[in-house]
């Protein structure tokens, strides 16, 4: 299309054009393109979850002086919208029908020594290639991560592997306490691997929104790796 056409369809003189053309930037313009600059590295770095008003705290917080509307519209105008984060994913799911053993731990997270009270817990990571499935065992006496296993589908074996993993380490005696949520994967009979082991295992489940608020007592949010 020529210029004139443009012009014609803008509504605007051809004149009119090459005066708007030559003119500099605006003291205003040049705030904009500066404050524009700091939205988009903002932007990027907090992988785009921010809307203007959580834009509009950051830029303040790094010394850039710009309003509410002025962010809104600066992020407005050049598409800068916040991606809506997705939704929660379950991992629990406490709807089955194998049988669910008693809760022998009752909340009581304390221990005198290691290898009285385990706690298991499968979490997931999302990585540039999907989710990744990561099963723990923890010793609620040392907070430490005494067995794991990460796998890319979350299935009955993941739980079983990362505690194979813990007694194959650790050797406990009878009587520990393996305490985890009623998810399926802890209450499925292949789970129970105390059964022919050297080492009797006893099941503890509560329920999930308990043991995730104190899942290990006064270390409850400290896990640590090692032995």
């Amino acid at each position: 299309m020529s210029l004139s056409r443009l012009c014609a369809f803008a509504g605007v003189s051809i004149s009119g054009y090459y005066v708007w053309k030559r003119r500099l930037p605006s003291r205003r313009q040049l705030d904009d393109m500066i404050i524009l600059a700091h939205i988009r590295n903002q932007f990027v770095l907090s992988r785009e979850p921010y809307g203007s008003p959580r834009m509009h705290v950051e830029l303040n917080e790094e010394g850039i002086r710009a309003g509410r509307p002025r962010t809104a519209r600066l992020m407005r105008q050049n598409g800068l919208k916040a991606r809506q984060k997705t939704r929660f994913k379950r991992t629990t799911d406490s709807n089955h029908g194998e049988p669910v053993a008693p809760n022998l731990l009752d909340q009581d997270f304390t221990c005198d020594g290691p290898d009285q009270k385990w706690g298991v817990d499968i979490s997931y990571i999302w990585t540039v290639e999907g989710w990744l499935y990561l099963a723990i065992v923890v010793d609620l006496y040392s907070s430490r991560i005494i067995g794991w296993e990460a796998r890319d589908r979350m299935k009955k074996d993941l739980a079983i592997c990362a505690l194979k993993k813990a007694i194959a380490i650790r050797q406990p005696k009878p009587g520990l306490i393996q305490h985890s949520d009623r998810r399926s994967q802890y209450a499925s009979p292949l789970a129970r691997i105390g059964r022919g082991s050297r080492s009797r295992v006893d099941r503890a489940y509560g329920s999930h929104s308990r043991t995730r608020r104190r899942p290990t007592g006064s270390r409850r949010h400290t896990y640590r790796h090692g032995q």
